[in-house]
């Protein structure tokens, strides 16, 4: 039986590696982005313990966005589901970069670790410290795709590209 169906489903719990960074696009939506560490272990051949971490870049977009800012904070354990996205663009060096992140269509705190959340007013001015420490450091790590057009600015748009 063949089929042509295919998923794209992320599931995580992690703990936040950053606090939020809430910004808005030129279109008025709202996006917040964040980093989460996955970690994993197991016993090699020889008896000993192995550990590995896995860090995930994190986007959240609108209503989830502005919750995601409100509640979260650096250590605090969440669940996570959402979908794999790829952006790619070309460096001020004419050099192909790519970055993958899960684009989240649910988030769950699962542990506040005794925190409070980062509050949208600290979120966004963490965005502009970002992007003040950004603008006198030349090319940013996060640069803007070869070609991006305004009428597409939704979900499916880099975040970077929209500031």
């Amino acid at each position: 039986m063949a089929t042509s169906r295919s998923l794209n489903k992320v599931l995580i719990i992690g703990n936040l590696t950053r606090n939020p960074v809430l910004r808005s696009t030129v279109n008025g939506a709202t996006v917040c982005t964040f980093g989460v560490a996955t970690n994993d272990s197991w016993k090699d051949s020889n008896g000993n313990l192995q550990e590995r971490t896995e860090f995930h870049n994190v986007v959240a977009w609108n209503k989830l966005a502005e919750i995601c800012a409100q509640i979260l904070s650096t250590g605090m354990l969440v669940w996570i589901e959402g979908e794999l996205r790829t952006r790619t663009w070309e460096d001020s060096a004419g050099g192909r970069r790519y970055k993958t992140e899960i684009k989240i269509n649910d988030m769950k705190l699962l542990d506040d670790k005794g925190k409070k959340g980062v509050g949208i007013d600290a979120a966004r001015s963490e965005s502009d410290e970002d992007d003040e420490q950004s603008a006198g450091a030349g090319v940013m790590e996060d640069a803007a795709p070869v070609a991006v057009a305004p009428a597409a600015q939704n979900e499916d748009t880099d975040p970077d590209d929209l500031f």
